[in-house]
């Protein structure tokens, strides 16, 4: 793994053990996605009004064979968080519906909920699963005793974002299809960690980022959706891709009215096919691998440091590339990222989730194991300062 890191722009002064929040694009990938965008600037009208389907075609023809698939039911979006926007605004809410949840999902996304609630009573139930973490099939039924007669969708994240645990989404999904309930999964953190079979997870609706740990440039996402919902969706921006004169339509509709917009450089979806060949041709199976045997190596030192138990219980499967250690909430944890970063050039975050503190390390192909290394010194240098001071 040690090539791979010339391979990334990234800061050779900083320890980078946070590509979980933002993602990093390697080398390769972000050369060709500026070979799009100077295509565009070399010829505007050709490549935005003449090429620009088939471009998008090629890009989500790559994409959905990546996550196993029908073209004809999947859209580029900016990133997942847009995805989920896009289904929530397109379903028609009533008062008292409710939407199932639990208490590990991104705040962005939270918000989404919240923010109908207020505007079309839509009730929210946030189902609570502890850590550490029960059993895979306590989770379920911690998620699953949350439905009701009135339950209209239930969301989940595959890869919660706070906690960097793994929800039982595939057994979630099965249920709901038997039930009859909609399922919205957030997949923000899944393309390039886990290999997807969207057809055999069968989800109503799917949104993941491909510029997290697919390593496509930032502002490239997707939306999968069942053939059979397609009709329910509608734009969060009317343009020229909705309607009878719709100049595009040799696309779908879900393409239509999702990829067209208004102007925008489409340099990030173009590109994202040149990230899945990028992890092809370094192995990326055995790169994750080599992460994973390292993050649950850095785990295990950052627990027995702190005497608390791993967050995962005995669920160690539900970590791959992200993974969180839970840090005492007397040991000075609001400090303790800046302190990182300043004094070690250490870049991680340290989360406030509910009552406690969790430390966050995420390991990539471009990380060493003396990265992981540093990271322990630097903890245990903390703890000696704080303890001292007490």
């Amino acid at each position: 793994m040690n090539k791979l890191k010339s391979l990334f722009f990234l800061d050779p002064e900083v320890v980078f053990l946070n590509h979980g929040s933002f993602g990093a694009t390697p080398r390769p990938v972000l050369e060709n996605y500026q070979d799009w965008q100077r295509r565009l600037e070399k010829q505007p009208v050709l490549y935005l009004v003449r090429e620009n389907q088939e471009h998008f075609r090629s890009a989500r023809k790559e994409l959905a064979s990546y996550l196993n698939t029908d073209p004809d039911n999947l859209v580029y979006v900016p990133n997942a968080t847009f995805g989920v926007n896009v289904i929530a605004r397109s379903l028609d809410f009533q008062p008292g519906d409710e939407l199932l949840t639990t208490n590990h999902e991104y705040g962005a996304c939270d918000n989404i909920w919240t923010f109908l609630s207020q505007k079309k009573g839509l009730k929210v139930i946030q189902r609570h699963i502890p850590l550490p973490l029960p059993s895979k099939e306590e989770m379920i039924e911690a998620i699953w005793e949350g439905v009701s007669e009135k339950t209209r969708l239930i969301f989940l994240s595959q890869i919660t974002s706070p906690t960097a645990i793994r929800l039982p989404v595939e057994e979630i999904c099965q249920r709901a299809r038997e039930a009859g309930i909609l399922i919205l999964v957030d997949g923000a953190h899944t393309p390039g960690q886990l290999d997807l079979d969207l057809d055999e997870l069968g989800a109503d609706f799917y949104t993941g980022n491909c510029h997290k740990w697919l390593m496509a440039p930032k502002g490239s996402g997707f939306l999968h959706i069942q053939p059979e919902h397609l009709d329910l969706v509608d734009p969060l921006v009317v343009s020229w891709g909705w309607g009878e004169n719709c100049p595009y339509n040799n696309d779908s509709r879900l393409q239509a009215i999702l990829e067209w917009w208004g102007t925008k450089d489409p340099a990030a979806y173009f590109s994202t096919p040149a990230a899945i060949a990028f992890q092809q041709e370094y192995d990326w199976d055995q790169v994750r691998t080599a992460c994973r045997k390292m993050l649950g190596g850095v785990l295990r030192k950052i627990e027995e440091l702190t005497g608390l138990p791993s967050i995962y219980g005995e669920n160690e499967g539900s970590f791959i590339q992200i993974g969180a250690a839970e840090w005492p909430a007397d040991w000075r944890p609001e400090s303790l990222q800046s302190w990182l970063y300043d004094v070690h050039k250490i870049e991680i975050p340290i989360i406030h989730w509910e009552d406690r503190w969790l430390i966050r390390p995420s390991v990539q192909g471009y990380n060493r194991q003396e990265d992981l290394d540093l990271l322990v010194k630097a903890l245990r240098e903390y703890k000696k300062n704080v303890r001292s001071k007490r």
